[in-house]
């Protein structure tokens, strides 16, 4: 418990205090946020914020969690993929900014990097953690053994859940809030199982999430960028692989499942019917185009995050016996 709180501390320190020099570095430098013009209106006042706040968390975070880890198989697995997934937002985020490529990086080269990411997770979970390439369905207490297909569910985790982070990144404090609340339940479920050192690695983030929030909570002067939104949610797949919650994550990460629903409903929507189910996707957007404030959706959305945390939690530990 020590180790979690003095990782979790310390990465919260290491956010708050270099924040405010990275944020000016980011402005002299004019890496400002491009806010797409058929967004909502209260957003275009937005342009220009500083982002790539992800390199923030995850120094935060590397220097914490290397310093305290005993560097076991699951977190190191976790934390590669969480940085290699980091790096390959930086490498998005880069092209946006400096050459000025409004898409990012290409959607072959993103899919190439993020199989790659994918395969090195599983080798490591199936020859180094030893984990069974089964999958746990917590809510009755069942396995499936996939054999050869364990990495193709490795590879569905690890691309929808960085791209439903990703989704969920578009109002101040959001994402990094709702990260920090599927982490906190890792924390409990890493704790049970005796996974010390995942449940360090997850305390470092959560301390990162919410330092970071210090400067990202609304109104924001720093975004996280794709640096932040893969990183994190590579970091999150990571724990649902390392803890054989792929299904039960659908719970837990909750409000990035709904996030991205409404994304694929509305493409699906508008390309039969040529109707739009929302005003504007994700959801998040729909709301504020119906009128709520900006600080109420993310209210609310953090209480629709914890509740699906902590109905998760229960499940996993019912599914434990304990």
């Amino acid at each position: 418990m020590g180790r979690i709180l003095f990782g979790g501390t310390a990465a919260l320190l290491i956010c708050i205090f270099l924040s405010p020099k990275f944020i000016e570095f980011l402005r002299e430098r004019e890496f400002g946020q491009h806010i797409r013009e058929d967004g909502p209106a209260g957003h275009h006042q937005k342009a220009g914020t500083p982002t790539m706040g992800g390199v923030i968390i995850f120094l935060a975070v590397s220097v914490s969690f290397l310093i305290l880890t005993n560097y076991e198989w699951r977190s190191v697995g976790v934390f590669g993929a969480a940085i290699a997934c980091a790096l390959l937002g930086f490498a998005d985020d880069y092209t946006k900014l400096i050459k000025r490529r409004s898409l990012g990086l290409r959607a072959r080269t993103k899919l190439i990097v993020t199989v790659a990411i994918s395969l090195a997770l599983w080798w490591v979970a199936r020859h180094e953690a030893h984990l069974p390439a089964q999958l746990w369905l917590r809510f009755v207490d069942y396995h499936i053994d996939l054999g050869p297909f364990y990495p193709v569910l490795i590879y569905l985790v690890v691309a929808g859940t960085t791209s439903a982070v990703n989704l969920t990144d578009g109002l101040d404090g959001l994402a990094a809030g709702c990260v920090a609340i599927v982490l906190l339940a890792y924390i409990g479920i890493t704790f049970i199982t005796f996974d010390y050192d995942l449940a360090v690695l997850a305390g470092c983030l959560v301390g990162a999430c919410i330092g970071f929030l210090w400067y990202n909570a609304f109104p924001a002067t720093i975004f996280m960028g794709d640096t932040g939104s893969l990183g994190l949610g590579g970091a999150i797949a990571g724990l649902a692989v390392m803890t054989q919650t792929e299904v039960l994550l659908i719970l837990l990460g909750g409000i990035f499942v709904v996030e991205a629903l409404s994304v694929a409903i509305q493409v699906i929507s508008f390309q039969t019917t040529r109707k739009r189910v929302f005003l504007m996707a994700p959801i998040h957007h729909h709301f504020e185009l119906g009128g709520w404030s900006e600080t109420k959706i993310i209210l609310r959305f953090w209480i629709v995050a914890s509740i699906c945390g902590a109905i998760g939690f229960t499940i996993y530990r019912q599914s434990r016996g304990l």
